[in-house]
């Protein structure tokens, strides 16, 4: 007859072993996915608990996610999704508090969205759900599957503290790895800061831009500016790659000498060839006289090529040869010239792609992405909008003589949400409209271009209604008089010719909130 002191005894020794295992692989985490697969991993081996998963709440949609998952498809885990509240789990993370379900099959509110617990067997196991709590906050919650034979109660309750202390570990270590990638990513980005800032060549004056992704950029211009390095600069049209291609040639040992720009989409083929290599007298019908190419033209110097996706394969085949040699000839004679340039080449196409579909030599492709640097979107670098906004406001505002001196706040909300499909071109265009027509000191929501008067300029085709567009022209024109009254709502009311009850009234329909706008 078995002793009951010692299967106890052997019970507390296997969640000794187990907690031993998971602190182990916590102190030793780098990778948070690589760290929580292992936990589970070993409740599964070392605990019989099945499905072991984490699930984390996504901040940026509130809904929960499952993070790892043990014994389940990646399709299931796509499937396993939840709002806070809904289901066994939703309920953990809205309460901060567990539930053990004795029976998955006979609990309603058990949603099964992953569709692993359909047969019969793992209908009668039971589900124990324990929070992942950081800072007194609901961050995520770890839940189990496990089969009880007998002695349902106090077995459920040694697992649920089990899984208690399991998830205070599990939280500890998110909160440290969380502190250590902060901590990585501020000490990179101020090595980043401090490596441009230690010459004044180093500093590329003529692109505005604070963003991580630009920070990169910059990174990746000083790093090959001094060479000869061919680079090949990626982005959609509109993000600055002439003025990228620019900063590499005034920041390189060539600056003194020419910056020649052709684009390749601009040309046919005959009239390109002509331009990039030159021509003698008499080498086609119309050479009237000797003419330099633009590889003349750039010699010791840097020549810029945009639109290189655009080029035809004849061209392709002697634009290879110049950059393998070093040498071109004029077209109509056989006499080989030196190019010494430094060469710059931008496209907005996949060039990959052109290389599977033979659109593009795959040797060229190869000779040009010797130093890819990427342009990211302005979609992607919104914290760079307001800071280009302002500099291309202050800039057409001395052009045009006009003192507007700031944008209003609602006017920075649709210049941030929106997605900018022409990127820094678009937003360059539409702050000097703004200023063409703007009247007063600041620019307001009403001088930008249609296509971004919308609530949700993201993903919006239309303009808006007339009564949201009422409403939106009020907000704006209460929040710039509480402004200008340093947030007194009864002098507001008096520069609007209006009452103060009526101005009361739309503050607090529309949420504004005078004390903002106080100086202190």
């Amino acid at each position: 007859m078995n002793n009951p002191l010692d299967s106890g005894q052997n019970q507390e020794f296997i969640d000794l072993s187990c907690l031993y295992e998971i602190t182990r692989h916590l102190a030793s985490a780098t990778s948070l996915q690589d760290c929580l697969e292992k936990i589970v991993t070993t409740l599964a081996e070392l605990k019989n608990m099945d499905n072991g998963t984490i699930t984390i709440v996504n901040p940026s949609t509130g809904e929960l996610e499952i993070e790892v998952a043990h014994g389940i498809t990646a399709e299931a885990k796509r499937r396993g999704r939840y709002k806070l509240g809904e289901g066994i789990t939703g309920k953990v993370v809205a309460t901060g508090e567990p539930i053990i379900v004795p029976q998955i099959g006979s609990e309603p509110l058990f949603l099964n969205r992953t569709r692993t617990r359909g047969d019969e067997r793992k209908k009668k196991s039971s589900f124990l759900c324990v929070p992942i709590l950081a800072s007194q906050q609901t961050i995520g919650a770890l839940s189990i599957d496990r089969m009880y034979l007998e002695g349902f109660g106090i077995q459920s309750e040694n697992d649920l503290r089990f899984l208690t202390v399991v998830s205070g570990l599990i939280s500890e270590t998110v909160q440290r790895i969380q502190r250590v990638n902060q901590e990585k990513e501020a000490l990179r980005l101020e090595n980043s800061k401090l490596r441009r800032e230690l010459s004044a060549k180093n500093r590329i004056e003529e692109i505005i831009g604070n963003s991580s992704r630009m920070q990169e950029v910059f990174d990746m211009v000083h790093r090959v500016a001094d060479s000869n390095a061919t680079v090949l600069l990626r982005g959609e049209s509109g993000t600055g790659k002439t003025l990228v291609a620019k900063a590499l040639h005034y920041n390189s040992s060539r600056a003194n000498g020419p910056f020649v720009v052709v684009n390749c989409s601009a040309l046919p083929e005959t009239l390109l060839e002509s331009e990039l290599f030159g021509h003698e007298k008499g080498a086609f019908t119309g050479a009237t006289e000797t003419k330099r190419g633009r590889f003349e033209l750039a010699e010791g110097g840097t020549l810029f090529l945009d639109e290189i996706g655009e080029i035809s394969p004849a061209v392709q085949v002697k634009l290879l040869n110049v950059i393998q040699e070093r040498t071109f000839q004029r077209l109509g004679s056989n006499k080989p010239i030196k190019a010494d340039i430094r060469l710059v080449a931008a496209t907005n196409r996949d060039l990959e792609a052109a290389v599977r579909e033979t659109h593009f030599r795959e040797d060229l492709y190869y000779r040009l992405n010797v130093f890819p640097v990427y342009l990211p979107p302005l979609r992607e670098r919104r914290t760079d909008i307001l800071l280009l906004a302002e500099y291309f406001l202050e800039r057409y505002a001395k052009e045009n003589g006009k003192e507007i001196t700031r944008i209003s706040t609602p006017a920075i909300d649709l210049l941030v949400q929106y997605h900018w499909p022409g990127n820094v071109r678009e937003l360059q265009n539409c702050m000097e409209r703004a200023v063409l027509i703007c009247d007063g000191p600041s620019i307001k929501s009403i001088h930008l271009p249609p296509s971004l008067q919308s609530t949700d300029s993201v993903h919006a085709d239309k303009p808006l209604s007339l009564a949201a567009a009422v409403e939106h022209f009020e907000r704006e024109l209460i929040i710039e008089a509480l402004k200008k009254n340093n947030g007194n709502q009864t002098r507001a009311a008096k520069s609007l010719e209006t009452s103060l009850r009526i101005i009361n009234y739309k503050i607090h329909c529309y949420g504004i909130e005078p004390k903002h706008f106080k100086v202190k």
